[in-house]
């Protein structure tokens, strides 16, 4: 009698199914990259909500102990922006409402003349550039004597005159008349170096590779214990070994106003000292990067003096 189609047939067509189902999920199935977990915010949650970003753990080493607790100080310190960097750095002087390839020119003219120069100062340059004409087809017609004239009150205004007017000359050649958007380009063109090249960068473009490390930031993360290096350079390299990039951007503009205030106006960082919610961390952080804390000079220091033991501290083991 018929008893229906072979076992063994139906066992190898029931294999085959579940062989090609197997297949089919393994398909469909496709493994997520594995993702790591969220970095731990590196600063107190106040510091992170006055920066406005997220921080984000970088490549390297880990940041120092003090550079945890002395980064929220400053930035409190900048919470007010009072210092030159604020109304006069380079991002400031380039004229609005000209064309972006005028603006893009403009930010790296002046980085090229900040190089150890007062930010005061190229301010005024770039105001005697703008009257003269300050686009790269202008610059790079511009005699070398006239142009060194123009920018006689920086600091090395010759050599700049003639690395600006040459600089003028490769971008139109080269470049067709447009500031290069790559760092490799930027540090090719005469007399710019990564200083100005990372400044162009983050100025003109928003653009933040590395970090513009000038001497207020040297000198400051040398003092504060940040890194134990000898030049601006070593500074950059050490700084981005560690520095989460959330805070590059901002790096430059908030260390730089602090330095620039403990030189130039002394009196008003100990006032905003006076001002922070701990006034004696402040004014000792301060302290340690060189400013001057005395009795008899500042009235409203000597009045905080005593009434807070802590700041009584402070001036015995900083100055007064």
């Amino acid at each position: 009698s018929s008893q229906g189609p072979p076992r063994s047939g139906e066992l190898l067509r029931w294999a085959m199914a579940k062989a090609q189902q197997r297949s089919a999920t393994r398909k469909k199935t496709v493994r997520a990259p594995r993702r790591r977990p969220a970095a731990a915010p590196l600063l107190p949650r106040r510091a992170a909500a006055v920066t406005g970003a997220k921080p984000v753990a970088s490549r390297g080493s880990k940041p120092p102990a003090s550079w945890r607790a002395d980064y929220p100080v400053i930035l409190q310190l900048r919470a007010e922006k009072v210092a030159p960097v604020d109304y006069v750095g380079c991002d400031r002087l380039a004229e609005p409402g000209k064309p972006r390839a005028v603006f893009e020119w403009q930010i790296l003219v002046a980085a090229m003349l900040s190089s150890q120069t007062k930010d005061q100062a190229t301010h005024a340059a770039m105001d005697r550039l703008r009257k003269h004409g300050n686009t790269m087809v202008s610059i790079a017609r511009t005699p070398e004597r006239v142009l060194d004239k123009l920018i006689a009150n920086v600091g090395f205004h010759a050599t700049k005159a003639k690395n600006i007017r040459n600089a003028a000359r490769v971008c139109l050649e080269q470049h067709g008349g447009r500031v290069p958007r790559t760092l490799p380009d930027l540090l090719a063109l005469p007399g710019v170096g990564p200083k100005m090249a990372h400044l162009t960068l983050g100025c003109a473009f928003g653009v933040h590779e590395g970090l513009c490390i000038d001497t207020h930031i040297h000198r400051i993360a040398n003092a504060l214990g940040w890194v134990e290096t000898r030049t601006p350079e070593g500074t950059r390299k050490a700084l981005e070994a560690w520095l989460p990039r959330a805070y590059w951007p901002d790096l430059n503009p908030t260390v730089v106003g602090v330095g620039q205030m403990q030189q130039q106006t002394p009196h008003s960082l100990i006032l905003l000292c006076l001002g922070c919610p701990q006034p004696a961390k402040a004014l000792r952080l301060c302290a340690r990067i060189g400013l001057k804390l005395q009795l008899g000079k500042v009235p409203k220091l000597d009045e905080a003096a005593q009434a807070s033991s802590a700041i009584r501290r402070v001036l015995r083991e900083h100055g007064a």
